[in-house]
């Protein structure tokens, strides 16, 4: 093959890749504008999603088409040689088709959806959105797919509702960056009973997930010293009286090592005293305290996995960013709202001023 015949072949298989690409992606939008016909209102839906019988589609399958078409071969058959069973038979598939439109169609329609639970996550994580559908009917609901837009519906939710019951779907978004993460549109279908039919539909449940900045793998340890760590009201971590061991955590100071009681172990190990008192450590987080040369998401990085390990070490900390400052505190609810604050920095939905230790501005 000559170097002539060989770029023309490239430049031909590109040309068609190129087609192929270009039609797929007009494939795509079309689609699109087609879902947000369907949908009938704006994206995202207002609670609770009722699917009427305006948004109800149905279409045959391809088993539905090859059904239609035995049927037309069976009657040009019975028409030819004047056959009265022929007839019987087209008669009676004929009839079975139409009645599995309708139950395919009852199907689906008048189902409701409405938002479930949706746990934050942290960067690199999949959230996970759990859509509950509601069945009012006094009958079951078999066979439902769901699957969000834009994705193969080889990976659809399958599930059958009892009657007067409800169900939970749980869709499952990859987080690729920190911040709100909205749940796209969902595809829901069923081709019960006999899958001729398919009968479809879209909702837009409004449902987000918060995304925290993924704690950073390496980071500095916790400022103890300086200006970072005061004296504070609180029990847990404090110095005044011992209260007791437990394991050792890459957060503990070292001061608080149990070295004796390790010494006495056969590679046993390493163990925390714990104090209660009037000093427990107060530790602050502060941005102007990062190290320098590095960017936005790696200081708010290293600050997510300053807040882990201060809270598994039991320790009150606080939270110093521009223009905003969180309170010392310690507990589920203190990490909550400083990955919070992490997760909305510098979008549009950023906390901004003075944040207390229960939350509020």
């Amino acid at each position: 093959m000559s170097a002539a015949t060989f770029r023309s072949r490239m430049h031909a298989r590109a040309t068609l890749l190129s087609a192929a690409a270009g039609t797929a992606g007009w494939r795509q939008r079309l689609h699109l504008r087609f879902v947000r016909w369907a949908l009938r209102v704006r994206s995202p839906e207002p609670s609770p999603i009722i699917l009427s019988q305006r948004r109800v589609y149905t279409l045959p399958t391809r088993g539905g088409i090859a059904f239609a078409v035995s049927i037309v071969v069976i009657l040009l058959g019975a028409m030819n040689y004047n056959l009265n069973l022929g007839y019987a038979l087209v008669f009676l598939l004929a009839g079975m088709g139409m009645a599995t439109i309708l139950h395919t169609f009852r199907n689906l329609v008048q189902l409701s959806l409405r938002p479930g639970r949706v746990e934050p996550v942290f960067v690199g994580e999949t959230a996970h959105f759990e859509v509950v559908l509601d069945n009012q009917r006094n009958e079951q609901r078999p066979n439902l797919r769901l699957w969000l837009f834009g994705d193969d519906d080889i990976d659809a939710v399958e599930l059958d509702i009892a009657p007067t019951a409800n169900g939970v779907a749980v869709m499952s978004v990859p987080a690729t960056r920190r911040g709100w993460l909205r749940l796209p549109a969902v595809t829901i279908e069923t081709t019960w009973p006999l899958g001729l039919i398919r009968a479809w539909s879209y909702a837009a449940p409004d449902m987000r997930c918060l995304v925290y900045p993924a704690p950073a793998v390496s980071a500095p340890p916790l400022p103890y010293g300086g200006e970072a760590a005061h004296g504070a009201t609180r029990d847990g971590s404090g110095r005044d009286d011992f209260s007791g061991l437990r394991d050792h955590q890459l957060a503990d100071p070292p001061r608080h090592v149990a070295w004796k009681a390790v010494a006495r172990q056969d590679n046993g190990p390493l163990l925390t005293k714990l104090f209660t008192g009037a000093s427990a450590q107060r530790i602050w987080l502060d941005w102007d305290a990062l190290p320098t040369g590095f960017d936005v998401e790696q200081c708010l990085a290293i600050l997510a996995r300053w807040m882990l390990d201060a809270e598994a070490a039991g320790l009150s900390w606080g939270l110093r960013m521009p223009n905003y400052r969180l309170d010392p505190d310690m507990g589920k609810e203190q990490l909550a709202t400083g990955l919070r604050i992490l997760a909305l920095f510098g979008t549009p939905d950023q906390i901004s001023a003075v944040v207390g230790s229960n939350g509020t501005q």
